[in-house]
């Protein structure tokens, strides 16, 4: 199982990013598909995730600004950033939770991460 992130970069304050992910390899199902960061000398921490339903989650840093999506045809989900601040600069990670078979344990993957830098 791959996921692949793509859609970061550098942006000024009050700008818009969108980030995307998709995976791919031997998938059964994905439960809940999310983003985290994780900026310098800080913890991993989630940004938003969705589950295979469409019921969302945000850290209360990003409710209003950011919006979490998911096509589930195409095991994608994407993080539409809105009004960005010098503080959402961290590196993003996508995450799946999923069962590659059929009586598959549920495991989490991670994409490799994408550097997100907003200047002020």
């Amino acid at each position: 199982v791959q996921l692949q992130a793509s859609g970061g970069g550098l942006v000024q304050a009050g700008g818009s990013l969108r980030l995307s992910c998709t995976a791919s390899g031997s998938i059964f199902s994905i439960n809940a598909m999310g983003w985290y960061r994780q900026a310098p000398g800080k913890e991993r921490d989630l940004v938003a995730s969705i589950t295979s339903g469409g019921s969302t989650n945000y850290a209360d840093s990003v409710k209003g600004r950011f919006t979490i999506s998911r096509d589930n045809a195409k095991n994608t989900v994407s993080l539409q950033m809105n009004s960005l601040k010098p503080e959402d600069t961290a590196v993003y990670y996508c995450n799946a939770n999923l069962r590659r078979s059929l009586g598959a344990r549920v495991s989490d993957f991670w994409g490799q991460g994408t550097q997100v830098t907003v200047s002020s």
